[in-house]
């Protein structure tokens, strides 16, 4: 009786969540920045510099213009969906809102456990950012199927597990970082900076092979830039493939490096199964680190109160 009770109270709180969330227009709106910049960037500057590439890259050769829309199309919204599982994770947390406005201290003498508290923020920032990335994939999708549909059964489930996991990668560091936050300048600031820098240093903004050897070396050492790989793959697998039978396969691996759809650790060559792996480690371990925040924050609460 007592696992149901706790598990009605973790269902009502993560709601409450939820709608908080989606209720404060402002906040919501601050979770969407990177994807309206990526979508400003492409319609602006990117769509016309891949176009121009590909025609100079691809001259002799009688490229049908529905594969670069759709080629591109597939780059626009792997970089998308790579930064929002992360930025939107980072700026729908309710847990420092809730501190802000002192109701978690209303929550502290009520009769919900603490770590049923912690893991309503975790699985309602979770949720949420979901909600937002699922929604962007079907707008991608739909685009796609508007200009140029090369994605297949596998691809797409390749796309949702990214989703899902590194949504679940980006839920589990806001939350070990909110867990030491009070303050609503210091949020804003870190949603800012994270929304900025991450596209950049992920290689959503612009391909890594761009980017110089010492540059590169870093962002290979970071999970989110495997995560980048693995949305590039499950959107341009099929394009990529379809203009095998058109270009040599040579300039299908060279097109395929130059726009992270391969990727390269130190010389050697990343295997879509590294970059699951990769991810899900790093998942796994945040996950432990959140754990263990939490079990040594309970451990000094108890200290203190026999003290």
């Amino acid at each position: 009786m007592s696992g149901k009770a706790e598990f009605k109270k973790l269902t009502y709180l993560t709601s409450r969540n939820i709608k908080l969330y989606f209720k404060d227009k402002m906040t919501f709106l601050v979770s969407l920045i990177t994807p309206l910049i990526l979508l400003v960037l492409f319609i602006a500057f990117l769509k016309s510099t891949y176009e121009s590439s590909f025609i100079s890259i691809t001259q002799g050769f009688n490229l049908d213009q529905k594969l670069i829309d759709a080629f591109t199309g597939g780059w626009l919204f792997s970089s998308v969906l790579a930064t929002s599982c992360i930025t939107v994770a980072f700026c729908s947390g309710i847990m420092v809102i809730d501190k802000i406005n002192r109701a978690n201290i209303d929550f502290m003498v009520s009769p919900v456990k603490k770590s049923t508290l912690q893991l309503s923020y975790v699985l309602a920032n979770l949720f949420s950012t979901l909600i937002v990335t699922f929604v962007l994939l079907v707008v991608g999708l739909v685009y796609l199927a508007c200009v140029g549909f090369y994605i297949s059964f596998v691809d797409l489930l390749l796309i949702i597990f990214g989703i899902v996991v590194t949504s679940l990668f980006g839920t589990l560091l806001a939350n070990i970082i909110w867990t030491f936050t009070h303050s609503q300048g210091v949020v804003s600031g870190v949603c800012t900076l994270v929304s900025a820098l991450y596209g950049f240093i992920c290689g959503a903004y612009m391909p890594i092979n761009t980017m110089g050897a010492g540059m590169q070396g870093f962002v290979s050492l970071l999970p989110g830039t495997y995560a980048t790989v693995l949305f590039r793959q499950g959107f341009l697998n099929g394009v990529l493939k379809e203009m095998g039978k058109t270009l040599p396969n040579e300039m299908i691996e060279g097109i395929a490096s130059g726009f992270d759809a391969k990727m390269s650790f130190f010389g050697h060559d990343v295997s879509t199964l590294a970059l699951i792996l990769v991810i899900t480690i790093s998942t796994l371990v945040l996950l432990g680190i959140f754990l263990l925040i939490n079990s040594l924050k309970k451990k000094t609460a108890k200290k203190k109160r026999i003290q």
